[in-house]
């Protein structure tokens, strides 16, 4: 089936059109400074790129432009909007009344919309991209998948908070987790590598990049991980800091003298490596002034190490041992001294990692970094969000 992979944020729309068998992307693109003056990449595999300028004064226009370019006689790749089979739609926030994918009906958009209080900045903009879509094809089949549904088998202990249980029962405040469709993806294909039933497999996955966070999967199924309501919490990330007391808020509110929407864009926007390191959000630029010898920069990359492996300690303790630790997105698979900080000491879990090889290994590929004979696996396995959707939307399409 030929299925269109919409990912929609509040100005911007990201696209592929995936064959969900193969995995083949036919296309793909975005679409930038939607409601500004507008802008389209489209890159059919095989070929060059093709830029727009076009105005997109909304998603109706974004998505328009995305039909009338994937089925132009001339640089098109499919003959007609016929050709689409349905469309797969990247939701951020499921809340606890979506554990799977859902096709999408006027009662799942209600009912997501109901959420919008938990992801104030996505779950509204993802909601304008399904609209669009619905809009421009209608009777195309079309599916939700969350970014937090994965998470949904996590145990009560382990998505509580220390807060009076109305929190919870009247606000919703619990933690969900973030990252799913990726954690979900590179925990199955590291089960594939361990060659053992899904249901006797411990997993701890690490998705780093500018947004980080940390899963442990038993049996095939998230208990754990480290992002919560937000995906704020968890390990200091590009930007946002990570779990830090909560009176710290409180505190530096009176001290300078920040409202809520200004203490909330400071730990969202302004902290991380980007706020240790006074250099960049960019791990790569951090990379680059620490070999400098910025202390700052050099002290930012250790930091973000050292909690990454405070989180596999803490999920290998959680599942009673671990099988496999797994590194995936940007950073995970492309910064070689990153892997080595954390992975450095890990011995005791029984990991006999080949850190020369690690040194080594082509970047963004499948491999495994540990010795013959480890008895804990340590793999880097590419992400692939979209095909999860791909094939979960092709699944349910069918029906």
């Amino acid at each position: 089936m030929k299925i269109l992979v919409i990912n929609a944020g509040s100005s911007s729309l990201k696209y592929q059109l995936m064959d969900s068998e193969s995995g083949y992307v036919i296309a793909k693109g975005l679409c930038e400074r939607i409601g500004i003056d507008g802008a389209m990449t489209y890159k059919p595999t095989g070929k060059d790129p093709v830029k727009f300028n076009d105005t997109l004064k909304d998603h109706t226009e974004a998505i328009k432009l995305v039909i009338n370019t994937l089925t132009d006689p001339e640089i098109g790749v499919v003959k007609s909007m016929a050709e689409i089979d349905a469309v797969g739609h990247r939701l951020v926030h499921g809340g606890e009344k979506f554990a799977k994918s859902v096709l999408i009906t006027d009662e799942v958009l209600e009912t997501v919309e109901s959420l919008n209080s938990l992801a104030p900045l996505h779950n509204p903009a993802n909601l304008m991209g399904v609209r669009a879509c619905r809009e421009i094809m209608p009777g195309v089949p079309m599916v939700a998948v969350f970014d937090t549904a994965f998470h949904q088998t996590m145990p009560r202990e382990a998505f509580l908070y220390g807060l009076p249980y109305e929190a919870y029962t009247d606000h919703m405040v619990r933690r969900y987790g973030f990252h799913g469709t990726s954690h979900l993806y590179v925990s199955r294909r590291a089960i594939e590598l361990l060659g053992k039933p899904a249901e006797e497999t411990r997993v701890v996955t690490c998705h780093l990049g500018n947004g980080s966070s940390i899963s442990a999967v038993k049996g095939g199924k998230s208990i754990d991980t480290s992002m919560g309501l937000t995906p704020l919490e968890g390990v200091p990330m590009g930007t946002r800091s990570g779990s830090i007391d909560p009176a710290i808020v409180t505190y530096l509110m009176d001290k300078l003298g920040l409202d809520a929407k200004g203490i909330d864009n400071y730990m969202n926007k302004k902290s991380g490596v980007m706020g240790i390191s006074g250099v960049s959000s960019d791990f790569r630029d951090i990379t680059a002034a620490a070999a400098e010898g910025n202390d700052r920069a050099k002290a930012a990359l250790e930091c973000f190490a050292y909690q990454v492996k405070k989180y596999i300690g803490a999920y290998s303790a959680a599942m009673g041992g671990v099988d496999a630790i797994v590194f995936t997105a940007g950073v995970g698979e492309n910064h070689r001294g990153i892997r080595e900080m954390v992975l450095t000491g890990l011995d005791y879990l029984g990991v006999d990692v080949d850190f020369e090889y690690n040194q080594s290994c082509p970047g963004g590929q499948e491999v495994e970094l540990t010795k013959a004979g480890s008895k804990v696996k340590v793999f880097v396995i590419p992400t692939d969000e979209e095909m999860v959707i791909a094939q979960d939307t092709a699944r349910l399409s069918a029906k």
